[in-house]
């Protein structure tokens, strides 16, 4: 063994959470290293080729608004952008982009390469330096020793990783790249529990043997949304590649069912957990027996190749029964297999392992983030890995760690879900998960959380003052229009018969004319004569607040009693065999989770509210006894 420079952060993994992770770390002063196994894996997609989605699109655009990287280089590698749900309401709509995979990496590797106080490192970590539960260094396999003050675990699906198809197993990561196995056998030394998941992929095919005039063209919005809140429309606007939508068959769930026998998952030759929001083509058919057909989606992989991503056929079955049952596909009938479909097994650690800012309760310096704490997703991960490294950076300056709660974001809901919840599979975020999703809006989450991301040191100033500029905006015209008076003139009249609106039979204000629902800010501007001349984000604000501002305000009340309840903090050495009252099953719960609020207490599986009543009554004794 030989050591190499002391550093502040080492950050262990490439993925989308490592990415995140080195960058926040760096951009906050702090001397990073990244290591990968392979600097080609570095913001590698192996599976869907694409950033975004209902509630992922969420989680990209707060990670943008804290400074993060995802955003920007999804906007500047997409091939197609666009907003789902938009026939809903606000809260649920999100933001999908197809990506360059090719072009996302290479951008992304460019940007940590030219990082100030960040390198990135070929090599694996087989080891990890702890003394007394104190983190003090990293050791890569071919003996060098890194002495760091805090690292982030960010191994994605690498962990003793194995890819499977049908009676076919390698040893291997995604992507055939190598798989990391060295480090299991060390975190379970230190005591760390650790869970065996599985994700999936599907197969990639030759474009060129596609028939696509049979399939259903799925183009772009004409108006694109950056993921960024630091770009202009206009200036991310290029031409955009169409996905296709076809469907499978009854002959393709025939050759599946016929087949099940030679599937992994159902033979017994895969043990790991996989998610249960996104399953393969093979459980959709068991599952869902009584469907005649099921969607898939092509999308294209990159600008300069053929291949296209076979997006809802997910499978671990042989080669030989994936190639024969997309040929049943409707446009699909000759196609090619340029890369099988397979799934994957890897080590993860139990999230209960880890606090709220994504610390390892019971190593001092050691963060993680990612696939590693048991989630899905490229978005998820980026969302972790900027935590983690927030938090590694501020570990390291002796500062607060940053922690979001479930009402401010996306990203606490995620965190929380994780730490407090019980998740038997792979975690995937969902609108659903959200209690104040109509907070929790991708469209706010700059005016949301940039104040969080300028007090770490991520945001700039002028961004800053951009994001306070633009808040006094909103409001000054949301106070104009509720002031606006207009009267049932003849124009006035002529422009709501046009729009289908209940005409005027005295005056109003320009705010009650947006609330009607079938009229919209923009409708209005040739009546409203003093209208001055805003950005399209800020008159989208504008209205969304005064559409939904009955709801808004209900979700405000409910948001105070949830910030009651995370106030009510519990001590850190709390004795629960000592809170008479208390169920063992609660008892036996909170010592394991030990959590730091009452509010993250009635989150917990197990403590019943009942529970919670016996823990406030004992807490306002002891405060009492330990004041007297």
């Amino acid at each position: 063994m030989y050591q190499e420079e002391a550093i502040d952060v080492a950050v262990i993994g490439g993925g989308h959470a490592g990415c995140e992770a080195a960058l926040a770390a760096a951009r906050m002063g702090m001397k990073t290293v990244l290591f990968a196994i392979n600097l080609d894996s570095i913001a590698m997609m192996p599976c869907n080729p694409s950033i975004g989605g209902t509630s992922k699109g969420h989680l990209v655009r707060e990670v943008d608004a804290l400074g993060g990287e995802m955003g920007r280089n999804i906007d500047k590698t997409y091939l197609q952008s666009r907003m789902l749900n938009t026939s809903k309401g606000p809260a649920v709509h999100s933001l999908r982009a197809q990506a360059d995979k090719f072009r996302y990496k290479e951008a992304m590797k460019e940007v940590l390469e030219h990082t100030p106080g960040l390198r990135i490192r070929q090599a694996e970590i087989a080891d990890l330096d702890v003394q007394d539960h104190v983190l003090k260094g990293v050791i890569t396999a071919a003996g060098a020793y890194y002495p760091c003050k805090t690292a982030i675990l960010a191994t994605g699906t690498y962990l003793r990783a194995q890819c499977i198809h049908g009676e076919y197993r390698k040893h291997s990561g995604p992507n055939g790249l190598a798989a990391a196995d060295l480090l299991t056998d060390r975190l379970k030394a230190l005591g760390l529990s650790m869970r065996r998941f599985k994700t999936g992929t599907p197969a990639r095919v030759d474009g060129r043997t596609v028939d696509f005039s049979k399939m259903e063209k799925q183009g772009g919005d004409e108006r694109i949304v950056p993921f960024s809140f630091t770009n202009r429309p206009e200036d991310i606007a290029r031409e955009q590649l169409p996905c296709y939508l076809t469907y499978t068959t009854p002959r393709t769930h025939q050759i599946i069912r016929e087949n099940l026998h030679r599937s992994p998952l159902y033979s017994g030759v895969i043990h790991g957990i996989g998610p249960r929001y996104c399953p393969s083509i093979e459980d959709k058919v068991v599952r869902f027996a009584d469907k005649e057909r099921h969607q898939v989606f092509l999308e294209p992989e990159g600008e300069h190749t053929n291949e296209y991503y076979v997006q809802g056929m997910s499978s671990s079955l042989p080669e030989d029964v994936q190639r024969d049952m997309l040929r049943t596909l409707i446009g699909m009938e000759n196609v090619q297999v340029m890369r099988t479909g397979y799934a994957i097994e890897y080590d993860c650690i139990d999230p209960q392992e880890l606090d709220l800012s994504l610390h390892i309760k019971s190593i001092e310096g050691l963060y993680s983030a990612g696939q590693f704490n048991g989630s899905s997703g490229y978005e998820e991960a980026a969302a972790q890995g900027l935590i983690a490294g927030i938090n590694a950076a501020m570990e390291v300056k002796g500062r607060e760690q940053l922690v979001l709660d479930r009402s401010e974001a996306y990203i606490g809901v995620l965190i929380d879900d994780l730490v407090t919840k019980e998740n038997h599979e792979p975690y995937r975020m969902m609108t659903s998960r959200a209690e104040y999703r109509l907070l929790l809006r991708q469209d706010n989450a700059d005016l949301r959380l940039r104040k969080k991301g300028y007090q770490v040191g991520l945001i700039d100033e002028e961004t800053y003052q951009a994001v306070l500029r633009k808040e006094e905006a909103i409001q000054k015209e949301i106070e104009r229009t509720e002031h606006a008076t207009i009267g049932g003139t003849p124009e006035v009249q002529k422009l709501l018969e046009e729009k289908g609106s209940t005409l005027l039979k005295s005056g109003t204000t320009i705010a009650e004319l947006i609330r009607r629902p079938e009229l919209n800010y923009e409708d209005l501007a040739p009546i409203d004569k003093e209208r001055p001349e805003l950005p399209w984000d800020v008159k989208q604000q504008v209205e969304i607040n005064l559409k939904y501002e009955g709801y808004i305000k209900r979700q405000l009340k409910q948001v105070e009693q949830f910030k009651k309840l995370e106030a009510k903090k519990i001590p850190e050495d709390l004795d629960y065999e000592k809170v008479g009252s208390l169920r063992i099953e609660a008892r036996q719960k909170l010592e394991e989770y030990r959590p730091i609020s009452i509010g993250q207490a009635s989150r917990i599986s197990g403590v019943s509210p009942a529970d919670i009543s016996v823990l406030l009554v004992y807490l306002e004794q002891y405060r009492r006894n330990s004041n007297s």
